[in-house]
Parts: structure tokens; C-alpha cells; sequence
């Protein structure tokens, strides 16, 4: 009589032991393949971070511009002043710092709308955060076609000189020879003496050149909205900093009039309507607007 009272208990119990031991077996698998995809996530981003220098957009615009040997931009390019101001702008949109303010029941066109600072956070890069500063500080907010020449000190308001940001190009050939792909000379120029700052990482260069040949030739997806909004950037802000045919000197001839065409169709294309398109960056386009009206 006891054993059968015992029997049932006993199955019991090892129904329980068993189920227990299958989840303890379970959570220990998925542990370790979460913890085996977080390894493996940390691994892809170490790897990318040691195969290329991380530069921001004013740096690629800049480093497309620089003459190699020479280190200086060309005496002639009035663009590429205005044309670094941009950037500033869409890479702080592009980091979550930056957005346009709604465009309302009426629809207020790009052009009109003001530039609204949605985080604060520090981004590490000195030239990007006093920007940053500089828009989050201003009440009434300003446009995107007022801060590139506020950025710029083209204002004929004196009360707003100290927007200006200062000595740009020469900080972020700094920011290069930090990173190892600029080095700083002395030249002398008859009557002055010029601080330059010639290639020392070609591969580095190389690999920007590339990208942007790439990215209008073999990578060439026909659609604005299914490239990267980085390189996307990239092309039209070089092109607005009368730089980006720099990239493309190496090309033959036929490559370069197919790698021009496709990007005038870029440049020609309608910033109002491409900034309606879903996952479009409102403050990118608003910034080819101010370029191209």
C-alpha cells in the first residue's frame, strides 16, 4: 500500500526534476548565444573602427579638397567655406542632434522652417559641438540657409559676427594630423610664410576616393532614398564644395562623364519632395535646398 502511494509522488518528482533541468539547459543556451552575438557585434565594430580612420564629413569634404603634395586647398574655391557649414549641420543631424521643426497644418516649405537642437549631448568632435551650442543657445530659432552663413560670418548684422566659427579649415586639417593622415609644413609664399599640411596616409585618401567613385559607378543604385545618407551627404556636399571632381580626375573619360551625369541627376532632383520620402532626412535635404535655390 505504501509503495503504490509512493509511486505517483516519485514520477512526480522526476517529471519536475526533469523539466527544471531542460530550462536551466535552455536558459544556459540562449545565454550564451546572446552573449556569443553581443562578442560577436563588439567584434564587427572593433574590426571596422581598426580598418579605417573614422572621419567626419567636414574632414572628407576637406580632405577631397587639399592638394596632396601642396597641402592647401585651391586659392580659387570660394565654395568650400559655405560648403564645410553644411556638413557641420547634416552630421549633426545624421548623430540625433539636429532636426527641423514641424512642418505644421500649411506645410511650411524646407527653406522656412527653423533648425530645432533635439539632444545636447557632447559628440567629441570640438567644431561640432560649438555649433551645436551656437543653435541650441538661439531663441528665436534660425533656419538652415541663416545658420550656413551665420556658420560662415557672411551676416551683415554685427550682433551676430560671434556665430561665426573661426579658422575651420585649418582646425580640421588638425583634427587630421591627429588622426595620421596630415602632416604640418612650413612653406614660404614671397611675402608671407603659410602653414600647410600635406598627405602623409595615402591609403586613407584612397580609400575616400574610392568610395565616392564607387558610390556613382559600380555601387550606382539609381534611387537616392537605397544609398547610404552618409555618402549620399557626401557627394552632394563635395559637390557644393566644388570638390568633388577631385575624385573624379583619376577616371577615364567615358567613367567621369557617367559618374558626372549621375550626380547631376542627384543635384537636380527636388529636395521638397525628396524630404517627404519615408526615412529621408528632412535637415539633409533642407541643406540641398539652400545649396541649389
Amino acid at each position: 500500500m505504501t509503495s503504490l502511494s509512493q509511486r505517483p509522488s516519485g514520477l512526480v518528482q522526476r517529471r519536475t526534476e526533469a523539466i527544471r533541468s531542460a530550462a536551466a539547459e535552455k536558459e544556459k543556451d540562449s545565454g550564451g548565444e546572446e552573449e556569443e552575438a553581443r562578442r560577436g557585434g563588439d567584434e564587427e565594430e572593433d574590426k571596422g573602427d581598426s580598418k579605417e580612420t573614422r572621419l567626419t564629413l567636414m574632414e572628407e569634404v576637406l580632405l577631397l579638397g587639399l592638394k596632396d603634395r601642396e597641402g592647401y586647398t585651391s586659392f580659387w574655391n570660394d565654395c568650400i567655406s559655405s560648403g564645410l557649414r553644411g556638413c557641420m549641420l547634416v552630421e549633426l543631424a545624421l548623430r540625433g542632434r539636429l532636426q527641423l521643426e514641424a512642418c505644421g497644418v500649411r506645410r511650411k516649405g524646407l527653406l522656412s522652417r527653423k533648425v530645432i537642437c533635439k539632444s545636447d549631448a557632447p559628440t567629441g568632435d570640438v567644431l561640432l559641438d560649438e555649433a551645436l551650442k551656437h543653435i541650441k543657445d538661439t531663441q528665436p530659432p534660425e533656419s538652415v540657409q541663416s545658420w550656413i552663413e551665420l556658420l560662415s560670418g557672411e551676416t551683415w548684422n554685427p550682433l551676430k559676427l560671434h556665430y561665426q566659427l573661426r579658422n575651420v579649415r585649418e582646425r580640421l586639417a588638425k583634427n587630421l594630423v591627429e588622426k595620421g593622415v596630415l602632416t604640418t609644413e612650413k612653406q614660404n609664399f614671397l611675402l608671407f610664410d603659410m602653414t600647410t599640411h600635406p598627405l602623409t596616409n595615402s591609403p586613407i585618401k584612397q580609400r575616400l576616393v574610392k568610395k565616392v567613385q564607387d558610390s556613382v559607378l559600380e555601387k550606382w543604385v539609381n534611387d537616392p532614398h537605397r544609398m547610404d545618407k552618409r555618402v549620399l551627404a557626401l557627394i552632394l556636399l563635395a559637390h557644393f564644395s566644388d570638390v568633388l571632381e577631385n575624385a573624379f580626375a583619376p577616371l577615364q573619360d567615358e567613367q567621369y562623364e557617367l559618374a558626372m551625369k549621375r550626380v547631376h541627376s542627384l543635384i537636380d532632383l527636388e529636395a521638397e519632395k525628396e524630404s517627404t520620402k519615408p526615412n529621408a532626412n528632412e535637415l539633409m535635404w533642407a541643406v540641398v535646398a539652400a545649396f541649389t535655390k
